[in-house]
């Protein structure tokens, strides 16, 4: 089974810079977004290649929200049940959830801290709540850097949004109840490995980014990793597209 997970920085912007066309290049079974900024009815058309779309829309217009396309039917849909930013989407796949997550931003100065810290509490108990039950994929923009080798210049951002110490450790806490972060799985050594490049200073051309999204997986589907990827040559977006490839269960 084939996911992939983007924050496309706006899905009304991205639909005119070749998204579907991406889609349907990477050809997977569920294809998560981050960032819609959107509502479903400003959607004017289907996404072709017998995908079901659905929607976490933040209740503010144009901000936040989640979308994933699946060729699987689900047997359940749920929103995030905590907040009302549009900011968590899980599907009951069967075998598996798929959760799909646009983190808060702590925002300049870490002047959002404080709720970031608080929302990270409860997403870590929903995933317990969820993996109690089933194996869990969880994808997409968790708006961290867990460690050095994850972004391009760590001492100048130190306490910076998304490199503070207090978000590296609540993304740790969630590994250690049981999660696995798969791209350090396949590719524990990988540097100028980065999803996220600043718009400003040519930082894409020059490789000057951050790896803040991400595949975790329950750790007892952790040997079902067959591939874990980061496309930093697909643009239309700050971000680019990471994907992973689970081997069938046995």
């Amino acid at each position: 089974m084939k996911f992939v997970s983007w924050n496309v920085n706006g899905l009304r912007a991205a639909l005119g810079k070749g998204f579907k066309d991406v889609v349907a290049a990477m050809d997977a079974d569920a294809f998560c977004v981050q960032e819609t900024k959107m509502q479903p009815e400003q959607m004017a058309h289907d996404i072709d290649g017998g995908y079901e779309l659905f929607w976490n829309s933040a209740e503010r217009r144009g901000y936040s929200g989640t979308a994933t396309a699946t060729r699987v039917k689900p047997v359940a849909v749920e929103c995030g049940t905590f907040d009302n930013e549009g900011r968590i989407l899980t599907l009951d796949l069967g075998e598996l959830y798929l959760v799909n997550v646009y983190s808060p931003n702590s925002q300049s100065e870490l002047a959002r801290l404080p709720y970031r810290l608080e929302w990270e509490v409860q997403f870590r108990d929903y995933l317990k709540r969820l993996d109690a039950e089933k194996p869990v994929v969880v994808c997409g923009d968790l708006n961290v850097a867990h460690c050095e080798i994850d972004l391009a210049n760590p001492a100048t951002n130190h306490h910076n949004a998304g490199f503070s110490d207090e978000e590296r450790d609540a993304f740790g806490s969630l590994l250690n109840c049981g999660f696995v972060d798969t791209f350090r799985l396949l590719h524990p050594d990988d540097r100028g490995a980065y999803s996220w490049w600043s718009y400003r200073m040519r930082a894409r051309e020059r490789n000057v980014g951050w790896r803040i999204d991400y595949f975790l997986v329950s750790e007892r589907i952790a040997h079902r990793v067959v591939s874990a990827e980061i496309h930093a040559d697909i643009e239309g977006s700050d971000h680019c597209p990471v994907s992973l490839v689970l081997a069938p269960e046995e």
